[in-house]
């Protein structure tokens, strides 16, 4: 029997009572200018995407891992682009390509080298593939209170300590935009064999310049595309510069991935690549130049910035010198009208893309330009001379039983996640090291008060 509807009845407008589209909503209507992720900034014009193309693995629309018809011309199309061997969708962000990227490269049970600022989707899949961590930790030379940059021969010292490590795993761009030497890095790990894996998150656009992980001779990247173009939120590429660690990519992203892609997210990421190829590259060399511009206003009043080689089209302010620190400053933006990406203790950061307004572009100048200068707070370093003790692996950690309890009784136990102050974004303790009272002090310092340890 066929179902009946009463068409008159569905075309009724009703009482809405969803919490989270109502707040979707609400902040939508305050007009803000966007300086956060996703990179088309709303612009649904450039997406063409209507629910009717919300689909599912059809025998004409593919199967993400089993990719031969559709999918996998779309992934071609994008290796072209990016220069790699082979390149894979993601519609499970950042992390699916992460955890595939690992996988595919170091495997179980492996030893990685890895820098100390990585993402916790990171440390979670080296839980889960039983990875055992080398840390290396950063140089403080990205500015005030930033975490700095990796050394390339920090990275060769560890590579010569742990011959056996299956890769060396690092994060560039970081939050604030700061540069690794990655082609430094890169002929190193060539030198001895090894794998470079970058977390390139916050890097697609880099292809722009010349500065793209795979360009630079990264063996792998993991680029959540969503985070600076047009894409919608969830797209990734995974970029492999081997073409025989390649065939392994979609059967060890399908350990971690769904097996409902979101076919949207993958148009998306479709619709945006061909972008990039057409007008795309060319948008972002000139978004450079507006983004020059912008810092040379913020310095002009007294704004810091970060040192050394940046993205050339992420804004961080370093606020202290201003007299505020990055959340009161990023308070400040909101009620002008401006909303930023991220905030923290002293800097505040701004993703700008071409998708931005030019009217979003002159708030910005002219709230930087107009912003209330204080009496400039002083920053007191908080880096510990040491990395803690391993006691136990991050997946012995993560997957015992834990109890939360306040920092000051933690000292002499074993933490069960990663504790990072803000600044600078770099965990004081991993999962599986030891609490000492040193970890305890610089905690309470950054306004952590508990933290999980194991039972």
């Amino acid at each position: 029997m066929a179902v009946q509807r009463n068409e008159n009845k569905m075309n009724t407008v009703q009482t809405i009572s969803a919490p989270l589209y109502e707040a979707l909503k609400a902040h939508a209507e305050q007009g803000r200018a966007s300086f956060h992720t996703p990179g088309h900034k709303g612009n649904c014009a450039f997406l063409p995407l209507d629910r009717q193309y919300d689909l599912t693995e059809l025998p004409d629309t593919d199967s993400l891992f089993e990719a031969s018809g559709c999918i996998r011309e779309s992934e071609r199309k994008a290796a072209r682009l990016f220069g790699a061997a082979y390149t894979a969708v993601s519609s499970g962000g950042c992390t699916l390509a992460i955890q595939g990227m690992l996988a595919a490269f170091a495997g179980t049970g492996s030893k990685v080298i890895f820098c100390r600022n990585i993402h916790r989707s990171a440390v979670n899949t080296a839980a889960l593939l039983g990875i055992a961590p080398v840390w290396v930790s950063h140089r403080c030379d990205g500015g005030e209170g930033l975490p700095g940059r990796v050394c390339a021969e920090d990275i060769r010292r560890a590579i010569e300590k742990n011959p056996d490590a299956a890769a060396v795993y690092l994060t560039s761009p970081d939050y604030y935009g700061c540069l690794s030497d990655i082609k430094g890095i890169a002929e190193i790990c060539s030198f001895y064999e090894k794998p470079l894996l970058v977390d390139n998150a916050h890097g697609t656009h880099l292809i722009s310049f010349g500065m793209h992980p795979i360009t630079l001779g990264a063996a792998a990247s993991a680029c959540s595309a969503h985070k600076t173009l047009p894409v919608l939120t969830g797209g990734a590429w995974l970029n492999c510069n081997d073409e025989a660690i390649g065939s392994k990519i979609k059967s060890s992203m399908a350990l971690f991935g769904s097996t409902s892609p979101s076919y949207l997210t993958m148009a998306s990421l479709d619709l945006a690549r061909d972008w990039m190829e057409r007008e795309g590259i060319a948008a972002f060399r000139e978004l450079a130049g507006i983004v020059s511009g912008l810092r040379e206003v913020a310095a002009s009043v007294g704004f810091g910035l970060p040192q050394g080689e940046c993205d050339p089209v992420r804004l961080t302010l370093l606020t202290r010198p201003m007299g505020m620190t990055g959340d009161e400053a990023a308070e400040y933006f909101r009620r002008k009208g401006v909303e930023c990406e991220h905030s923290d203790g002293g800097a505040v950061v701004f993703i700008l893309t071409p998708f931005n307004s030019e009217t979003d572009i002159d708030r910005l100048r002219h709230t930087i330009g107009a912003f209330p200068k204080g009496r400039p707070i002083t920053y007191e370093p908080i880096v510990p001379d040491e990395l803690p003790m391993i006691i136990k692996s991050p997946r012995e950690a993560l997957l015992s039983r834990s109890e939360n309890i306040p920092v000051p009784e933690a000292a002499g136990r074993i933490a069960a996640e990663a504790a990072c102050p803000c600044p600078p974004g770099v965990p004081v303790v991993m999962p599986g090291e030891l609490i000492d009272k040193k970890c305890v002090n610089i905690l309470l310092k950054t306004g952590i008060t508990r933290i999980n340890v194991i039972e």
